[in-house]
């Protein structure tokens, strides 16, 4: 539905053909804003058609730019009211993380950055950060409550280098880096920490995050359980709800800071046992975690439901849509 208040407004998305930030398109287009969307290559129909054949497309613009090309986000942020900042690289199975994530994020964020204070037009900037950021500490306490006064002990990463490390470095050290920058140029900066994000994508590869967040039942339960090693739960919400978060806290003008965007919070025994009551045909085990533990920390949305955000999918929702996409995929049975 086309709203006037936002019709005549222009908003960028960085890194528009992912699973995060081609839903965010589509969102911004329904409510009537003018997109102008950043990819690398707009010559690549197979990596664009989801986006051109959005409802509302004729207000849809696509630049060609790259995160580690200084100046290369100018003319699609040139004129803008909103800017999202939602690409970053994702290679979790990189030899050279520092070169291939951490640089090239850092990197990026001061390009967008740079960007933006070139044009007046520029209100607030929305940065996707991610839970990576703030959850991974080097001692694991029962019961931890995770808000966004916490970040991630990038030192704890680079020494004992766990799973998936170069990652939660890179949006670690990318999101300081931007609040560094916001800082000293008084830029109006709000960051969203998403945690583990799951339901159907527009992309037409299914997304990394959505195959872990079913892992459990496609029969490979490695992922979860190293994440919640690392990290000290399994936190979940719905891709649609981050969207409209990001959303909501852009037009939102008392919004400031960081908001950590969590709908559920369990543990990997907890999940196991509510896959296998909610959806018994996939067999998932339920006795096979050992002395794993059922405690969990608690990744706190607190301060943006006190904003007013309400989220719309709780765990049954989520997964109900996630396994309904997978096997629209062919990758759970019917």
């Amino acid at each position: 539905m086309t709203t006037e208040v936002t019709r005549e407004k222009t908003a960028c998305v960085t890194g528009a053909s992912g699973y995060l930030a081609s839903l965010l398109v589509k969102q911004l287009l329904d409510k009537g804003y003018i997109v102008n969307a950043t990819v690398r290559d707009p010559g690549n129909q197979a990596k664009i058609s989801h986006l051109v054949s959005l409802p509302g497309s004729e207000r849809l613009k696509l630049f060609r730019a790259d995160l580690t090309t200084e100046g290369s986000f100018d003319d699609s942020i040139n004129g803008c009211d909103l800017v999202f900042h939602v690409a970053t690289p994702v290679l979790f199975d990189s030899n050279d993380p520092e070169n291939e994530m951490i640089k090239p994020a850092i990197q990026g964020t001061l390009n967008v950055l740079r960007s933006c204070t070139k044009t007046k037009t520029v209100k607030r900037i929305v940065l996707t950060s991610s839970a990576a950021a703030v959850s991974i500490h080097r001692e694991q306490e029962d019961d931890r409550v995770v808000t966004e006064e916490c970040w991630t002990d990038v030192e704890f990463l680079f020494s004992e280098k766990p799973p998936a490390w170069g990652y939660a470095v890179s949006k670690t050290l990318a999101e300081k880096e931007a609040w560094k920058v916001a800082t000293e140029n008084q830029i109006d900066l709000i960051s969203v920490v998403p945690v583990l994000i799951s339901g159907p994508s527009l992309t037409p590869h299914v997304p990394n995050s959505s195959i872990l967040a079913l892992s459990l039942l496609t029969g490979n339960d490695a992922g979860l359980k190293a994440m919640q090693l690392a990290s000290g739960s399994i936190s979940l919400v719905h891709v649609e709800d981050v969207c409209r978060a990001h959303i909501f806290l852009a037009e939102k003008e008392s919004a400031s800071g960081r908001y950590i965007c969590c709908a559920v919070n369990t543990s990997v025994p907890e999940l196991a046992e509510f896959l296998s009551n909610r959806y018994p045909q996939y067999n998932v085990p339920t006795d096979s975690f050992g002395d794993f533990s059922s405690k969990h920390y608690t990744v706190s949305a607190e301060k943006l439901i006190k904003e007013g955000f309400t989220f719309k999918f709780k765990i049954e929702e989520i997964y109900d849509e996630s396994v309904e996409y997978f096997m629209a995929k062919g990758l759970l049975q019917k």
